[in-house]
């Protein structure tokens, strides 16, 4: 699971880069307040690449999903890719559970045919 969700991660570091690049058009925004805005959400997606394993990661990486979609306010093509990021991270963590689970079953049998076989 971890892999698939820093994967994805990453892809909305760059997202989030790039909006902040469309952002800067705007002539309601500040070349601060978008970078600085844009600037916590690409640092918070590279940390959350460390934390997913940790207790609470995969609730901060739904919090960065929504804030994603929720910054189609300033930048409406962020409705879509967020929404199309938090499919992805749904997928990530669903998927990537059920590979952990089989991985964790291939493994387990693995070890009970060395033990059978005393090698």
């Amino acid at each position: 699971m971890r892999m698939l969700c820093a994967s994805t991660l990453i892809g909305e570091f760059f997202v989030i880069g790039f909006a902040g690049l469309v952002a800067m058009k705007s002539d309601d925004l500040t070349t601060t307040t978008v970078w600085t805005v844009c600037g916590i959400g690409m640092l918070l997606s590279v940390l959350l690449c460390g934390m997913i394993g940790r207790p609470g990661g995969v609730q901060l990486g739904w919090a960065l999903q929504i804030a994603l979609v929720a910054s189609g306010f300033i930048v409406p093509m962020m409705f879509v890719l967020g929404l199309a990021f938090g499919g992805l991270w749904w997928a990530s963590i669903h998927y990537g559970r059920k590979i952990d689970e089989a991985k964790a079953r291939w493994a387990a049998a693995e070890e009970s045919a060395e033990a059978t076989t005393g090698g």
